[in-house]
């Protein structure tokens, strides 16, 4: 049986109270609440299978001394390249990506790189980018928010690496 951590406990506390909240203002809220999901859900579930049959497929490819190798603590400047570049170029959302960061995390890459990866992708997309950003908000302001989101992610996963070091010790 798989032992409760700290955010399960929390996520069922919080889904406890606001189900409670809801009941308590109208319950016809309960109802809304859930067909909300439903849409949600409904909107997602493609992108949440993908992400884990993918995390999944690279637990299997991937073996554990070539991930050392790219995106391990024993050569924490590469690992963090490997992990900026891979942000900048994987495609999908959050749902494709938490999985798959996840997955790594357990399979021995270290924090660093894999903070490098989930900031170039939060950070940098070239489809929100050419769909929404330029069109939008004109280029200069979007080159004026990339160069930075590019050249950030490598200083956050030393910086990760570090904290993550500091925490790890308590």
């Amino acid at each position: 049986m798989k032992r409760m951590d700290a955010s399960l406990v929390i996520l069922l506390a919080l889904t406890a109270i606001a189900l409670v909240v809801a009941l308590a203002r109208d319950p016809q809220l309960v109802l809304r609440g859930f067909q909300s999901t439903g849409r949600l859900l409904g909107g997602v579930w493609i992108e949440l299978i993908l992400g884990f049959v993918l995390a999944g497929l690279l637990d299997v490819l991937i073996p554990a001394p070539v991930l050392s190798r790219w995106m391990g603590g024993e050569q924490l400047g590469r690992g963090i390249v490997v992990g900026w570049a891979a942000g900048l170029i994987m495609p999908g959302g959050p749902y494709l990506v938490f999985p798959v960061v996840a997955n790594l995390f357990r399979s021995g890459a270290a924090p660093g790189p894999l903070i490098a990866l989930l900031t170039a992708k939060t950070l940098v997309s070239p489809v929100r980018m050419l769909t929404y950003e330029a069109p939008l908000l004109g280029w200069p302001l979007t080159l004026a928010r990339l160069i930075p989101g590019v050249l950030l992610p490598p200083a956050l996963g030393w910086l990760g690496q570090w904290l993550y070091t500091l925490f790890a010790r308590r």
